[in-house]
């Protein structure tokens, strides 16, 4: 068993290995398959969620396997059980488990001290990693790779934005332009990590705080909500501060050929305008869907490349 907490859990050759076989996946929208069967699949979420909980359980469904699903009162750590002990017990009736924390990834660290049980971090406080897998794949699939593709990025620098960090500087040429508000910017240790990816591959990431100077043609137009499950901001006037960072019609005029993505769920009038995300080139929905294909084929890679 593998785990999959942090898109740095992954080799170079494994990312590319799992959107290979998410884009294979879905090319065969309504396939079932045996590659988990007899396997069972806990779902643990304490944070709400539609579609990284609905594409995990599909997903492990679609592949053969069971299984049980959690809500965020379900387990003993509620009433002090160690999240070490809470481990252990899981993987001995577990075969994987995927969790939505929205907290410390060091808690799902700590469930994966056992050798038993594969864990997936379906979202933690800093990173979003299946998301970036689901951003991979929908990339591939519109232009054929990931390698030379340049994307802006635009709103907080939450967990979304640092797996598609971690993400894109793994693959050679890419440049990730990220303009995120004053004081909400990427977690430092992520644009270190980053850093050192892009200078291994030859790809670009930048930070700014402002939207002074856009890159233009780009491929990809990005944001995310502004308000991140889980999260909620200090300061009581956010708001004007992310405004002059929402993404409109405005951007296609030096990109006029680039795809929008968003995570969703969407506020539309607040990080993005009605017309972008349900205009010609949004492709958000489709993104979506392929949470569910990235989830089976990192479901399939945690159990090991032979069952793949």
């Amino acid at each position: 068993m593998r785990h999959l907490i942090s898109l740095d859990d992954l080799t170079d050759d494994e990312l590319r290995a799992i959107v290979r076989r998410a884009v294979l996946l879905a090319e065969r929208p309504r396939a079932t398959y045996s590659t988990l069967d007899g396997m069972v699949v806990g779902i643990h979420f304490r944070k709400t969620s539609t579609r990284t909980r609905t594409a995990f359980s599909a997903g492990a469904l679609r592949l053969g396997a069971r299984i049980i699903a959690y809500g965020p009162d379900d387990l003993q750590t509620n009433t002090g059980e160690s999240i070490e002990d809470t481990g252990r017990v899981l993987s001995s009736m577990l075969d994987v488990l995927v969790a939505r924390t929205a907290a410390d990834p060091a808690e799902l660290r700590a469930i994966a001290t056992q050798d038993r049980m594969a864990v997936v971090n379906a979202m933690s406080a800093d990173e979003h990693p299946t998301q970036a897998l689901a951003d991979l794949t929908t990339i591939v699939q519109r232009f054929g790779r990931v390698d030379g593709v340049r994307m802006l990025y635009l709103g907080e620098g939450n967990n979304t934005a640092a797996a598609l960090a971690l993400a894109l500087s793994r693959f050679p040429g890419t440049e990730l332009h990220l303009r995120t508000p004053p004081g909400y910017g990427v977690d430092p240790d992520v644009l270190e990590r980053a850093g050192k990816h892009a200078a291994r591959h030859g790809s670009s990431l930048v930070e700014r705080h402002d939207v002074l100077d856009l890159p233009a043609d780009v491929d990809i137009v990005y944001t995310t909500r502004w308000q991140t499950t889980g999260t909620s901001k200090p300061d009581p006037d956010w708001r004007t501060v992310f405004a002059p960072f929402q993404v409109t019609t405005e951007l296609w005029r030096t990109s006029p050929n680039a795809l929008f993505l968003h995570d969703l769920p969407a506020h539309r009038g607040e990080e993005v305008t009605a017309d972008v995300l349900d205009g010609p080139r949004s492709i958000a929905f489709a993104q979506a869907e392929n949470k569910l294909y990235s989830a089976m084929a990192a479901l399939e890679w945690c159990c090991g490349e032979e069952r793949a």
